[in-house]
C-alpha cells in the first residue's frame, strides 16, 4: 500500500479537523453483523447547520462513486480524481475524508464485504433448512439485480490475489463462515438436509446467484434478458432454488 498523502490538504470550509482515520482492516465491520447497505441520502437532504450529518452523507456519496470506479477500472485503473467526480466532491473534499485511493479501496471493500456477508449471517440451527437456503438464495440475488458493483469488485479483487483483504478472508470472513458451515452440518446431522457438504453447499449457493452479476453481460447476450426484468427475476429465483433444494432434501 501506498503512503499517505501529504497533510497539507485543507478541510473543506467550515469542517472541523480531526485526526485521519487509518485505513481500516474491515474486522470491526464484519464483526457488527453485517448489516446491508442502505442508499446514501442525498447531502442536499440533511438540515442547513448539521454538519456531522451532512458529512456523513458526504462519506457514503464518496463511497457510491468510489464502488462505481473501482468496479469498472480497479484499483490501478481507477484515480482519485475520476472517484471525485464520480462522487461530486472535489478531490481536496475527498482526500479529507479518505486520505489515500487505497484507503478509500479498502473503506469500499469492506463496506461491500458487510452487504455480501449480510444474508450468509441471518440464518441460524433453528431456522427451516429449506426456507433459510430460499431466502439465502433470494437476498443473493436480489444483490445481484440491486448492487452488481459490489460482487464485481470482489471478483476483481480475487483475481489480483487478494493482497488488501487476505487478513479479513482469514479472520472475520472464515469466522463467520465457519459458524454457517456449523449450522449446515447440524442441519444434516439431526436428518434436516441430506449429506451434502456445507462448505461446497456455501460455494455452489455464492456462484449461483453472483453470476448474475458478474457476467450479467453474458446473461443478457444468451438470454436477452437480465434480473431488472421482474418475470426474469422470479424465473431465475426458481429455478436456481429449485435446482439447490433438490439436492438437499433428505431423501
Amino acid at each position: 500500500m501506498t503512503g499517505r498523502i501529504a497533510t497539507t490538504v485543507k478541510p473543506p470550509p467550515g469542517a472541523r479537523v480531526r485526526p485521519v482515520a487509518k485505513a481500516a482492516s474491515g474486522a470491526r465491520v464484519l464483526l457488527k453483523a453485517a448489516q446491508s447497505l442502505g442508499e446514501p441520502e442525498a447531502v442536499e437532504a440533511w438540515p442547513r447547520g448539521n454538519r456531522k450529518k451532512a458529512g456523513e452523507a458526504r462519506k457514503a456519496a464518496i463511497l457510491k462513486g468510489a464502488l462505481a470506479v473501482f468496479a469498472r477500472l480497479g484499483l490501478d485503473g481507477a484515480s482519485v480524481e475520476a472517484i471525485a467526480q464520480a462522487s461530486g466532491v472535489s478531490k481536496a473534499n475527498l482526500l479529507y475524508y479518505y486520505p489515500s485511493k487505497e484507503a478509500l479501496y479498502v473503506a469500499v471493500l469492506e463496506q461491500g464485504l458487510s452487504q455480501w456477508l449480510a444474508p450468509l449471517a441471518r440464518f441460524t440451527e433453528s431456522d427451516d433448512p429449506a426456507d433459510a437456503i430460499r431466502s439465502l438464495i433470494a437476498a443473493k440475488l436480489a444483490m445481484s439485480r440491486d448492487h452488481p458493483e459490489v460482487s464485481r469488485l470482489f471478483a476483481l479483487e480475487m483475481l489480483r490475489g487478494a493482497p488488501l483483504l487476505k487478513p479479513v478472508l482469514a479472520g472475520p470472513l472464515k469466522a463467520v463462515f465457519d459458524a454457517k458451515v456449523a449450522v449446515v452440518q447440524a442441519w444434516v446431522a439431526t436428518g434436516r438436509l441430506a449429506p451434502v457438504d456445507p462448505p461446497h453447499l456455501i460455494f455452489a449457493i455464492w456462484a449461483l446467484t453472483q453470476h448474475y452479476a458478474d457476467f450479467a453481460v453474458q446473461v443478457r447476450a444468451l438470454s436477452g434478458k437480465s434480473l431488472s426484468d421482474n418475470d426474469f427475476m422470479g424465473e431465475t429465483l426458481a429455478a436456481v432454488t429449485g435446482l439447490v433444494l433438490d439436492g438437499v432434501r433428505p431423501r
